[in-house]
């Protein structure tokens, strides 16, 4: 699917330190795994991820963007579309909102135009048709044909600047186009500013309102050939001068080409201001040879893929595999200059912070997998991330929610800061102030909004006074729990035994009769009528999806969830049950509620614990063989091959941990649970020159269910591996067979 016309021919361990060979013996080495990333997986379909060129988390992610025709274009692109309005520097990934889509810079050939055109007449600017056979996607690179122009466009990255390559035809009218008055999604543009400084740069910021409501991005735009020409534009209204503050403002540079002459342009990015925009540039992209900074992506992008090396004869498993790590590593991203500056989202500027602040979190998705795979695969980054976390509580005065370019944007439902912080502490990563953490978690959980005053008062939420009440206290219970495990390992046996009471509501919205969490009326009676298919009530009792989903949503619990159920086989039956039925979810069910298994839902993020429970219950060999499905069936190599949006990584983080035959049900207990390793063998380079290697012997598409296991030669009866085992570095050996070992995990002692 790759259509590739830059090549890197460099093998796995050279491309890691960015050296060359010329050995004929090459051939056989094995090759860079940015050649098994296919970005344009996730694409089609509902995958809503971003396509362009970037940086493992990057800052900049500049890539096409489109008109935005719907809920698919999310990240600015579709692979169903063909009109291309231009290149803008930032983008979401994966989001179920669209936003960002910052700087829209557009090359173009003819008359002066300020404008792409419009949904209605989409070809009525500067806007160009585009094909796929004429477009290339790559780790770090992208490039495709304006069709209407004969321009040829390509795209690499920094941390914090776009590099564009623009090849003309021969023109007296050859044109760049930077506008500020476009967006993606919900994003509309507020005062924003431009100012031509000389023939070869341009300064200026954009402001806008969307999803995050105040946001404030500036740049810095460099060219390597000065321009003839600079026109400034309110919308398509010309004005005079070489600076201006407008709600549309558009810039046109104007140059003189020859054929196939290739015009370079820089853009530095900034939270802060235009001189650290222009010294971003400087300090990460000085030069002008754009293959070098391409081969410098793909090296980066080397560094952080070689991480994880899976041994596989399948091809197809291979691309899925390293696509999924590259879109894991999209988000969350860097949110401060070179120099360590950056905007809080009190708006005040915090100079040189002494952390990498980072921004993009899609907390309610990546609590669950994303974030404990950081803390295996990406650990230097960790504490940086919490510290940005904890930075936000400090300016907000709660925990982010889903923070957004220094905007909390109060997105979806709970505390999903909370397991991501606990975790981390109780990984013992370095540098985070636990009692501030703590301190945070109190102030963020004992508010009156979104039904937690309702919550304190009365211990659950009353469906009639608070929309989406069974989500919302499901949430709170996680999170409670994380907190009461974090004060009492801070000796504050109060508060633990506070939050620990209320990590228990969940037990309040179990109804035994029908073996459903359904919503509670104020007088403590569950609403009726109750229809466990109906994904919204006109009130709302349910986060994007329906009683069947929610049920088992008690990841830190979940010993005490069988326990409601009256025993292991009421439970199991219930689970199977989940698995099969089949029913009307109602005219208003959510998209998101995609890559169904009867009511399961792999496709939104709530579910992903559910096909490990069986495991908690003795039966692990339901969970090998549903979670070998699911990896079979709902991703692939194709564009369409992700079966929900991407939320910032948590669907291709839980395939990646799937994968190796791990998950960790409980978001902040470092316990990973096993389910079907798929791959022969996955190795993982862990600090101190230590690696983790989980090999699965007489693995194959039949074999999906562990025999039995072993860790560093030692029998393995219990179902599950911790964090701190993993991290000592050793072996895990997994024997598969056709049929399940219906022993294996049976044992009480040997369960989660």
């Amino acid at each position: 699917m790759i259509k590739s016309t830059y090549k890197l021919a460099v093998v796995l361990a050279l491309a890691t330190m960015g050296v060359g060979c010329t050995n004929k013996q090459e051939s056989k080495k094995e090759v860079a795994l940015t050649d098994y990333v296919d970005p344009y997986i996730g694409t089609d379909y509902h995958g809503h991820v971003f396509l362009g060129a970037h940086v493992p988390f990057g800052g900049v992610q500049t890539g096409p963007t489109n008109y935005t025709w719907g809920w698919d274009w999310c990240s600015g692109y579709h692979y169903s579309d063909s009109i291309m309005t231009g290149f803008a520097q930032t983008h979401l990934s994966g989001t179920g909102i669209g936003d960002l889509g910052d700087i829209l810079i557009s090359p173009y050939t003819g008359k002066l135009k300020s404008t792409p055109g419009t949904k209605t007449n989409p070809l009525g600017g500067y806007a160009s048709l585009y094909s796929h056979d004429k477009e290339t996607a790559e780790a770090g690179y992208y490039s495709v044909d304006l069709l209407r122009y004969n321009i040829k466009a390509e795209l690499t990255a920094t941390e914090r600047t776009a590099f564009h390559q623009y090849t003309y035809p021969e023109s007296d009218e050859a044109r760049i186009a930077i506008n500020l008055a476009r967006g993606i999604g919900w994003d509309r543009p507020g005062k924003s500013s431009i100012s031509i400084i000389n023939d070869s740069t341009v300064v200026g910021y954009r402001k806008s309102s969307g999803w995050a409501k105040d946001q404030i991005l500036f740049f810095a735009l460099q060219t390597n050939k000065p321009f003839t020409q600079a026109q400034l534009f309110d919308g398509m209204k010309s004005i005079e001068g070489h600076s201006a503050i407008k709600d549309s403002i558009v810039a046109v540079l104007s140059f003189d080409t020859e054929a196939n002459e290739e015009v370079l342009l820089k853009v530095g990015v900034s939270p802060v201001s235009t001189y650290n925009a222009l010294d971003n540039i400087k300090q990460e992209n000085a030069g002008w040879n754009f293959d070098n900074t391409v081969a410098e992506a793909k090296n980066k992008w080397n560094k952080e893929l070689s991480r994880i090396k899976v041994e596989s004869k399948d091809d197809a498993q291979l691309r899925t595999f390293y696509t999924a790590v590259y879109h894991a590593y999209t988000a969350p991203v860097l949110f401060n200059d070179a120099n360590g500056d950056y905007r809080g989202t009190d708006k005040k500027v915090y100079k040189n912070a002494g952390f990498d602040n980072y921004t993009i979190f899609s907390l309610w998705d990546t609590y669950r997998a994303a974030q404990p795979l950081f803390t295996i695969a990406q650990p230097e980054r960790v504490s940086d991330m919490i510290n940005s976390l904890l930075a936000i509580y400090q300016q907000q005065g709660k925990l982010p929610i889903w923070p957004l370019h220094g905007n909390e944007t109060d997105c979806m439902v709970g505390f999903p800061a909370i397991p991501v912080v606990t975790d981390a502490i109780f990984k013992g990563f370095p540098n985070i102030d636990a009692s501030l953490a703590l301190e945070a978690m109190q102030a963020s959980s004992m508010r009156d909004d979104y039904g937690v005053k309702h919550l304190k008062e009365r211990g659950f939420i009353p469906a009639e006074l608070e929309k989406e009440s069974v989500s919302k206290a499901l949430e709170y219970a996680i999170a409670d729990w994380c907190t009461a495990q974090l004060a009492d390992s801070l000796n504050q046996p109060e508060v633990a035994e506070y939050y620990s009471n209320r990590a228990l509501a969940y037990q309040k919205y179990f109804d035994k009769e029908t073996g459903f969490m359904r919503a509670v009326k104020a007088d403590g009676s569950f609403r009726t009528p109750f229809n466990p298919f109906e994904s919204t009530h006109e009130w709302g009792d349910y986060t994007e999806g329906n009683a069947w989903q929610y049920t088992w949503l008690v990841p830190h619990d979940v010993h005490g969830l069988i326990d409601l159920f009256g025993s292991d086989e009421a439970f199991i039956s219930k689970l199977d049950s989940l698995f099969i039925v089949e029913g009307d979810m109602g005219h208003m069910a959510s998209p998101d509620i995609s890559g169904l298994i009867g009511m399961y839902a792999q496709g939104n993020e709530p579910g992903h614990h559910i096909p490990y429970l069986y495991t908690f219950a003795g039966q692990q060999w339901k969970t090998a063989q549903l979670v070998r499905r699911i990896m079979d069936e709902m991703f692939t190599d194709q564009p369409d091959g992700i079966c929900g949006n991407e939320d910032c990584g948590q669907m291709s983080a839980w395939y990646i941990l799937s994968s190796m035959g791990l998950y960790q049900v409980n978001p902040a207990d470092g316990v990973f649970v096993f389910g079907s390793p798929l791959f022969d063998k996955a190795t993982i380079t862990l600090p101190e020159d230590k690696s983790f290697t989980i090999t699965a012997n007489n693995q194959s598409k039949e074999n999906v269910y562990i025999q039995k296991a072993s860790l560093n030669g030692a029998d393995l009866t219990r179902t599950y591996i911790t964090y701190k085992e993993i991290m000592k570095g050793g072996e895990l050996v997994f024997e598969m067979g056709s049929t399940p070992n219906k022993e294996f995990g049976k044992e009480i002692k040997d369960r989660p």
